[in-house]
């Protein structure tokens, strides 16, 4: 089966909202098929802290949502006979197991260029795991599902002007671990992707799908 497009893609019969700003989120949900509309939760993610990694994009997932929720009128959603609405959350970071090898260290989004600079060296001739996570809410029923995914990307050697030229460019700063799958000047480093190339990028298309898909079944 098809895992990269919606089924209910050419004939969708719920309205669905991002709850993200992600360029590649959005860019994902289109390939998908599906028309949606954009909200951000704007809460601080650093106040949000779990010790594990799954717990912990599980519960920022989740507090995304509840977040654009308080600042919805549910009851709008939930008039009988309106078409059932969506709202799509997730988060995701990478994890160094060369410092950490059991548990792995938490990698979020790079703070300093130094930090940057030290997250892309360890990633050169490498590799990074990801975790990530998904959650839909339907906002007419108030059913909330969720569910993780993990990947792993290995690297050729990222030559240091290559890392630089990230880091400079800025858009590091914007991503988990500041790693950038789909960027021109990372591609062509990438040597291999265990899992799904979506998952890495913030939303994996098969899970968004099935989600999606059990939310809406009463």
């Amino acid at each position: 089966m098809d895992t990269g497009s919606s089924p209910a893609a050419s004939q969708q019969t719920f309205k669905l909202i991002l709850g993200s700003s992600s360029v590649a989120r959005k860019n994902i949900l289109e390939e998908m098929g599906l028309e949606f509309h954009v909200m951000t939760a704007d809460i601080d993610e650093k106040s949000i802290r779990r010790e594990n990694p799954d717990d912990l994009v599980m519960v920022l997932a989740e507090a995304k949502a509840d977040a654009i929720m308080s600042r919805l009128n549910l009851a709008d959603y939930q008039k009988e006979g309106n078409q059932p609405t969506l709202l799509i959350t997730s988060d995701i970071v990478c994890l160094d197991y060369l410092c950490s090898p059991n548990l792995g260290i938490i990698r979020e989004k790079p703070i300093t260029k130094e930090e940057a600079r030290q997250f892309l060296k360890g990633y050169s001739g490498g590799h990074v795991s990801t975790v990530g996570s998904v959650v839909v809410t339907n906002l007419t029923t108030g059913k909330r599902l969720g569910s993780l995914d993990k990947a792993e990307v290995y690297f050729h050697d990222i030559p240091d002007e290559v890392i630089e030229n990230l880091i400079d460019e800025g858009v590091v700063f914007r991503v988990a671990g500041g790693l950038l799958l789909e960027h021109p000047l990372t591609l062509p480093f990438v040597e291999a992707v265990v899992g799904s190339s979506d998952s890495v990028m913030g939303l994996s298309k098969e899970i968004a799908n099935k989600l999606i898909h059990d939310a809406l079944s009463t």
